[in-house]
């Protein structure tokens, strides 16, 4: 059994593909019960962002996982194989250390992909999937990001996704403060993007939602006001600016739904965001000449902003990284002989205890104390030394040298000796 990564991310893939292999939360808890059930995979653990889909798994070969990450997601391997990265032992460990810590990240250094790598450990703890291996590997990521964000600047001057949104939005209206914004879904992403614009005094602030009261409540934290996803097409030419993120497997804002918008606004711009993975907006409206539509992928240029003053922070993450890359696949190779270790006890513990047992025998019956306790020595010198001495006396000439150097380091033997 050995510990394999299989994914992609924003570097290896476009977002026309990430949305295809992309789970969402009601997925995931089914999909990584599958993964975990399939022969040959003993561990499994699925981190899927808007940025990335990553399988960790303590399984006896990949080719499963690829198998079925492609059946999965109803593609076939050729189509997916272009764009994924393949990283076993080590390389995988490292790997899951850099995405904890920020260091694979669109946003340098962002914190909250550690809370979703979080999330998807404790969904897979939740149904059984993890076991000794990615439990420890998890845990060790989780030490790491803390080492890295404590000992290195690496989230210094970071532009994250929500505050790059705002950027945007500025270079395109003169002044944005009385500017309707409208946020569509709920979550932690658009809580996020909300405050940004919230800090820039807007005018009227908005929240579409399929549930009404959730969008109700996060409005209510800005002073804005909720309204049914249903109601959408109607009150969109109402908003200068649009962001969303939902979870939504189909996009929800439709082409006919904009350009009606854009003619009810007499060609005044919108500027939408869409964070969603998949994709929110149909991609055919970013080609209308007065809606400027930016993805996750076109925010890129702004986020990495301060990337270069970050430089001596990344190589010293890194450096922390390897370190601690290198000490976890030490702790994965010493619990490889575990179980050997254990029988070699057990088994010098029943000689023991049966030594023991007949010395005892014969003291009851009055034998002398001082010839038991020889004996006693004797016979268990004898039947620890047997094996190998039957090893070195059986073996076969070409095995000698082998055996001699093995019962040598094992017995510190030196040569006078």
């Amino acid at each position: 059994m050995s510990l394999y990564a299989l994914g992609l991310n924003h570097e290896t893939a476009p977002i026309a593909v990430r949305e295809r292999l992309a789970f969402t939360a009601a997925e995931l808890r089914a999909a990584v019960a599958e993964l975990a059930g399939m022969r040959g995979v003993h561990e499994a653990a699925i981190v899927s962002t808007c940025n990335r889909t990553e399988l960790y798994c303590a399984a006896r070969d990949e080719s499963t996982l690829l198998q079925w990450l492609a059946q999965s997601r109803q593609l076939k391997v050729e189509e997916i194989s272009p764009y994924l990265y393949h990283l076993p032992g080590r390389e995988a460990a490292a790997h899951a250390f850099r995405v904890a810590s920020g260091l694979d990240s669109m946003v340098l250094g962002e914190t909250q992909i550690l809370g979703q790598l979080k999330d998807a450990v404790d969904e897979a703890q939740q149904i059984g999937a993890l076991g000794p291996t990615l439990n420890g590997l998890f845990q060790k990521a989780f030490s790491v990001a803390k080492e890295v964000r404590t000992q290195t600047a690496i989230g210094a001057n970071s532009v994250s996704m929500a505050a790059a949104a705002v950027r945007l939005a500025e270079r395109l209206f003169p002044d944005i403060a009385e500017l309707s914004v409208l946020f569509i879904g709920a979550g932690e992403m658009i809580e996020l993007c909300a405050t940004h614009f919230a800090a820039k005094k807007r005018g009227r602030l908005s929240v579409a939602n399929r549930t009404l009261e959730r969008g109700a409540a996060l409005a209510s934290l800005f002073g804005g006001d909720a309204f049914a996803l249903a109601e959408l097409p109607e009150r969109l030419p109402g908003y200068d600016i649009v962001v969303t993120s939902t979870a939504s497997q189909l996009p929800i804002i439709g082409l006919g739904a904009v350009e009606r918008a854009v003619k009810a606004r007499k060609h005044r711009p919108i500027f939408m965001v869409d964070l969603a993975v998949p994709r929110d907006v149909e991609p055919e409206v970013g080609r209308l000449p007065d809606v400027y539509l930016y993805t996750v992928d076109d925010l890129a240029e702004v986020v990495r902003q301060g990337r270069a003053e970050r430089e001596q922070a990344v190589a010293e993450a890194e450096s922390i990284v390897h370190a601690r890359a290198d000490e976890f696949m030490q702790w994965l190779d010493n619990r490889a002989l575990v179980p050997t270790i254990r029988a070699l006890r057990d088994q010098a513990e029943r000689l023991r205890r049966h030594e023991l047992e007949r010395a005892g025998k014969l003291l009851a019956k009055g034998e002398d104390p001082a010839a038991v306790l020889e004996s006693l020595s004797l016979s268990l010198t004898n039947k620890l030394l047997h094996p190998p001495l039957a090893a070195l006396n059986q073996a076969e000439a070409s095995q000698h040298g082998e055996l001699i150097d093995a019962v040598r380091r094992l017995y510190h033997l030196h040569d006078e000796e």
